[in-house]
């Protein structure tokens, strides 16, 4: 059982609050950010009722993994994840954010999530049993669901403050932010996508997909590029066991989608309230969270 207090929301006395997500609250501290991952678990866009203990932890800490092996490829937000170095203003609350928060650089967020897709899935296996494609990407005739690709492809996605995000095609995020930006993005997308992919296989977990968000700050006459957010957890990519993997069929996952199944399986109509997850799933969802960042990092959760 878990030994820390699941965790829905923060309040910060003395913080002032930034905003706050489906699973992250944000807090203003001098000129950075501080993001503390709650407990939350959303599905089809609803926020649950339902906690998944150590869920926050796992999101942090896995990003903090992913920052530091991928810092090389592109610079990101992260400046620290230890409370004992933050601003004075957040010593009060250095129990509550041990584990769970990370204190970031401030960015321009680019309005675009940008999703490196690998294999057959989700949304993109809909959209290619209707047209052939997957983002005005043309793929072969034949594919099945959970296929893996020919090689990896970029599929940007609009990101909505609330509801679904839309997938849209390459020239489409070239007219939200500039075509240039755009293929810049999708050059860090797929080395991002490529090495993280690569290092999880060797854990024995396939990526089948996942979606970065990207940051510009200002300097020296140019708009560096920064990762931000999260970076390949379970929240943001699906994980599939490679043991267990079958192309034709749907696939095992260390994500949430074993939540969805189950809500799927009681034909919840996908619209709020959501109903109250069982202890059962509650806890084999959290071991799923545990276990990925175990698999991928080789060592056990903080």
């Amino acid at each position: 059982m878990p030994t820390t207090t699941p965790i829905f929301t923060t309040d910060l006395d003395g913080v002032t609050e930034h905003r706050r997500g489906k699973v992250r609250d944000m807090y203003e501290v001098d000129d950075h950010l501080l993001m503390v991952a709650t407990d939350r678990i959303s599905a089809y866009d609803v926020v649950l009722d339902s906690l998944i203990p150590d869920k926050g932890a796992v999101l942090t800490q896995l990003s903090a993994f992913w920052f530091g092996r991928t810092a090389g490829i592109v610079p990101n937000h992260m400046v620290s994840t230890d409370p004992a170095a933050y601003p004075a203003a957040l010593r009060p609350h250095a129990d509550l954010l041990a584990g769970r928060s990370m204190l970031v650089r401030r960015t321009r967020p680019v309005p675009i999530e940008c999703v490196a897709r690998g294999y057959l899935a989700g949304s993109g296996w809909r959209e290619y049993r209707e047209t052939g494609r997957v983002c005005g990407v043309e793929l072969p005739a034949g594919l099945r669901e959970s296929d893996r690709l020919p090689q990896p492809i970029f599929t940007p996605a609009t990101k909505a403050e609330s509801g679904h995000d839309i997938n849209i095609s390459a020239e489409e995020a070239g007219r939200i932010v500039g075509a240039d930006l755009v293929s810049r993005l999708r050059d860090l997308t797929l080395e991002l996508y490529t090495h993280g992919a690569a290092h999880a296989e060797q854990r024995g977990i396939i990526v089948a997909d996942t979606k970065f968000e990207f940051g510009l700050v200002s300097g020296n006459g140019a708009d560096e590029i920064v990762l931000i957010d999260e970076a390949l957890t379970p929240d943001s990519s699906r994980f599939w066991p490679l043991d267990s993997y079958a192309p034709g069929r749907g696939q095992a996952s260390f994500d949430k989608q074993y939540v969805r199944d189950y809500l799927d399986e009681i034909k919840w109509d996908r619209r709020p309230p959501a109903p109250e997850l069982p202890a059962a799933v509650v806890e084999r969802t959290r071991d799923k969270y545990r276990e990925a960042y175990r698999l991928l990092t080789g060592s056990v959760l903080d």
